[in-house]
């Protein structure tokens, strides 16, 4: 079936290929938002949390995503340990610039959700290095972006690109005053970041650590975020995506408040 948004990032890498300097930072960090991430996704995650002793705690949670039109849902139930079970998140990531995302997160010992306010997506995601703000795209519009250098992670070339907010209401809602975002040439995944975290001396590393080719679609099957403070490891996430699948049935009332109050 013919998909424009395929045919979009197709041309977007002939560009690409043919040379660098034809694209500008804002229009690489549009591609990185217009490529083909899939429909329908299914996947089986663990979350793993990892303190600066190194103790390790895991989190099994499943989690499914759908497009409506240019805009993106997806939701997560968490399935163990005892202490997050039937917890749930619910997102809507709005393609328009202009409209807030909405976000849900249902806490079962309160048996409601709570919805996330903007103020309170800089804060960290179920005790993870993420931020509310990391599960949903950037509003490119709000950024200023220059192009540092081009170098390679591994033997893939990418470009470095410094994406610095225009507004401390931005930086307030993304946790972040500055970042460093390595974005693939051949394919516009971003697979390496730095962010300087807002009134603090704290960096974050975020680093792509399985990259795969599944149905056609470029997707991360390992990631991880690392907090630190000079050479100190405060803390890291890691996060597996396994049994990947897509174009999975599922119902569209799937994605919603309702059903994240449900449970899987």
């Amino acid at each position: 079936m013919f998909n424009p948004r395929r045919l979009l990032t197709a041309l977007a890498l002939l560009a690409a290929s043919t040379s660098a300097l034809a694209m500008t930072p804002r229009e690489i960090m549009q591609a990185v938002d217009d490529r083909d991430d899939g429909d329908r996704m299914s996947t089986d995650m663990e979350m793993h949390l990892i303190d600066k002793q190194g103790q390790r705690r895991v989190r099994t949670i499943r989690r499914f995503a759908h497009d409506v039109g240019e805009d993106k849902q997806f939701i997560m139930f968490f399935l163990t340990p005892a202490d997050v079970k039937e917890t749930g998140f619910l997102t809507y990531d709005y393609d328009d610039p202009g409209k807030d995302d909405d976000q849900w997160l249902y806490l079962p010992a309160l048996r409601k959700s709570k919805r996330i306010a903007s103020s309170d997506k800089s804060g960290s995601f179920m005790g993870s290095d993420f931020n509310y703000s990391d599960m949903t795209r950037r509003n490119l519009d709000a950024y200023d972006f220059t192009l540092v250098k081009e170098d390679k992670v591994g033997d893939v070339a990418v470009w470095i690109i410094q994406a610095e907010p225009k507004s401390r209401e931005e930086i307030d809602e993304s946790g972040y005053s500055k970042s460093l975002l390595f974005v693939r040439q051949d394919n516009f995944v971003v697979v390496r970041a730095v962010h300087w975290v807002a009134d603090s001396s704290k960096l974050k590393y975020f680093d792509v650590k399985q990259l795969e080719l599944i149905d056609g679609v470029w997707t991360i099957r390992q990631m991880e975020m690392t907090t630190r403070q000079g050479k100190v490891a405060l803390h890291k996430t890691e996060l597996y995506f396994n049994n990947v699948q897509y174009n999975y049935p599922m119902d569209d009332d799937l994605f919603t408040v309702r059903r994240l109050e449900m449970g899987l």
